[in-house]
């Protein structure tokens, strides 16, 4: 606005000026009343053109009148004096601020290049206006020098890694001077933080190196589960194997002890049917003896005993008699006695015609 204020109150000078020299000259005859009129008309033109400034909403202008500070001239329209008053803007609104690339060199001796972003608001536009001469030059330059000494301060794996406390630090550092100048600086961003050529290839080289040694690693975890897996599967399968193993040999134990205990009793058997026919024979030869005393073996009696009862239903000669001993709990479960009863209780059939079968042969003998 006030660019455009000077250029039309120099345009009207220029005009004045030149409008009196073709007439002073003799150029150009005409009245000299119009040339007045004219000339105070321009100088009219020019004076309400200087004395109107038009404040936007977002701005505030300081104004001084024969370069002395008046006042700041708030948003709208104000009226001050023409020709010989100023007004200097100032934008209230956040304004950002490239900060150039800058060079430096880390604490370990690293050197990289870094640029920046700050934010700024003027907050004082009196300030701002006496106490600095270009506050953003200002606020440019002071920037630089503070992004530059964080830098310095730290390590290259640090600056690529903590930006957040590099905008922190400049922030910090702006804000003491920025804020006697009557600005705040409302943030800091770092943008690239970049090492030497150098450097990037070694660092580019170290990555490659780590890589290469994760995959490694990654590779002999992956070998060393699978070993595991095949460890554990060869132990279940060989405890399993084992299992299958012990099962057969009880069951053949066992198998082996009911085909003994079968056997026994087949022969137990056979053994009582072959003393029963002996005891049959011997009665036939007694029967025909002349001898009236006669000797037995006690098997035989009991033989005949039990036999005699079993043939007439007799309860003579009940009396103590010889009983097998029992299997204790321990015994009978190893040899699976229960088991071999149950497949023994099958054969009381044959124990039955056995019983018929002596019968016949008792009958057989009375009769002669």
């Amino acid at each position: 606005m006030m660019a455009r204020v000077s250029t039309r109150v120099l345009v009207a000078v220029l005009f004045v000026v030149g409008v009196g020299l073709a007439v002073t000259f003799g150029y150009v005859e005409v009245d000299p009343l119009l040339i007045a009129g004219l000339a105070l008309l321009a100088i009219a033109i020019a004076a309400v053109s200087s004395a109107v400034e038009i404040v936007e909403a977002y701005e505030k202008r300081a104004l001084t009148i024969f370069g002395e500070y008046r006042e700041l001239l708030d948003p709208g329209i104000h009226i001050v004096p023409p020709f010989v008053s100023r007004t200097h803007r100032f934008d209230l609104r956040t304004q950002t601020m490239d900060v150039p690339r800058q060079e430096a060199i880390t604490q370990d001796n690293s050197p990289v290049t870094a640029d920046a972003v700050v934010y700024i608001r003027v907050m004082n536009a009196k300030r701002a206006f006496l106490e600095v001469e270009d506050y953003r030059r200002a606020v440019s330059n002071l920037a630089q020098t503070t992004l530059r000494a964080a830098l310095g301060d730290m390590e290259l794996d640090a600056t690529l890694s903590q930006r957040g406390l590099i905008n922190e630090r400049i922030r910090r550092e702006l804000e003491g001077p920025t804020d006697e100048w009557g600005i705040r600086v409302e943030a800091v961003e770092v943008r690239e933080v970049n090492p030497s050529a150098d450097v990037q290839r070694a660092m580019e080289q170290q990555t490659a190196a780590e890589r290469r040694r994760r995959a490694m690693i990654l590779e002999a975890q992956g070998e060393r589960r699978s070993d595991i897996e095949r460890a554990q599967g060869d132990k279940q399968a060989n405890i399993l194997e084992s299992q299958g193993e012990k099962q057969a040999q009880i069951l053949e134990a066992q198998g082996e002890s009911i085909s003994t205990v079968l056997r026994a009793k087949s022969a137990e058997s056979m053994g009582e049917r072959a003393v029963v026919e002996r005891g049959m024979e011997s009665l036939e030869r007694i029967g025909t003896s002349p001898s009236t005393t006669y000797v037995l073996p006690q098997e035989t009696t009991s033989l005949l005993s039990r036999y005699g009862r079993h043939l007439t239903g007799s309860d003579v000669g009940d009396g103590p008699q010889l009983d097998s001993l029992d299997f204790d709990a321990e015994t009978r479960e190893l040899l699976g006695l229960d088991d071999i009863e149950e497949l023994a209780a099958g054969d009381s059939n044959a124990d039955t015609d056995f019983d018929m079968e002596t019968s016949d042969i008792e009958r057989d003998a009375a009769d002669e």
